[in-house]
């Protein structure tokens, strides 16, 4: 019987309740970021970083990253930012306090980079704020009402722009990932969540949906190779475009 992905799966994933301990979890981030690496899937961030920052000239500019894992994705950040003079600080925020400890051991050599441990859904906007915000495969972790403030949040906080990056959910994109996942995966865990991730991810009418909470955002949503949509909003526009 196929898979039924009409709707959002709400299984939760291991990786919501981690227990395997460190070693593990780095095994575990291995696998992430090989399927990453192959499929090019952080690039899809990386340029929409660099059009907002093309578009919007500072001096320095703060980025968040909202979920941030292992930091894999604010160090390509940091070597894009260098390799074009792009003065920058860059912040990954968690909540899995193991997934931080990696993500410092492994940035050591990025002294722009620091990480906090932080609740997303319970972080003071008031007090916090940033030029660009990133969110690479988090979104899909959260049900549609707690996306409803999570979006919000984004909006409040990213000055010049927010970068979503996540899953399309799709049953070719299942069915091959169960195919990718023997040659190239080699935790139960990563493949186990990847199949969930792809259940819980979004289709595009899933993402024009939650732009109607933010009315006063310029939106631009595109699908992406390897089955992702990278949605941009920039904050403070009152046209709304959708590509």
């Amino acid at each position: 019987m196929l898979k039924d992905l009409s709707k959002r799966s709400t299984e939760p994933e291991l990786m919501d309740d981690f227990r395997y301990g460190l070693d593990y979890l780095r095994l575990v981030f291995a696998d992430i970021n090989r399927v990453n690496r192959i499929l090019g899937g952080n690039s899809i961030t990386i340029n929409a970083v660099a059009n907002l920052i093309r578009d919007n000239r500072k001096e320095q500019y703060t980025i968040v990253d909202m979920g941030c894992g292992d930091g894999t994705m604010l160090r390509e950040v940091a070597r894009f930012c260098h390799k074009k003079n792009i003065q920058v600080r860059l912040i990954g925020i968690d909540l899995n306090h193991e997934a931080l400890q990696l993500a410092e051991e492994t940035s050591s050599s990025y002294p722009e980079i620091e990480y906090r441990h932080e609740d997303i859904l319970q972080l003071d906007t008031k007090e916090f704020h940033c030029d660009i915000l990133i969110n690479t495969l988090c979104m899909h972790h959260f049900t549609n009402v707690q996306l409803a403030t999570f979006l919000r949040k984004f909006v409040e906080l990213g000055k010049i722009g927010i970068v979503i990056n996540d899953l399309q959910r799709s049953g070719l994109a299942y069915y091959l990932f169960k195919l990718f996942s023997l040659i190239f995966i080699k935790t139960k865990v990563a493949k186990i969540d990847g199949l969930i991730s792809i259940s819980k991810g979004f289709v595009k009418s899933d993402l024009l949906t939650y732009t109607k909470y933010l009315p006063s955002v310029t939106h631009k949503i595109k699908w992406k190779w390897a089955f992702r949509y990278v949605w941009v909003m920039q904050p403070n526009r009152l046209r709304k475009e959708y590509d």
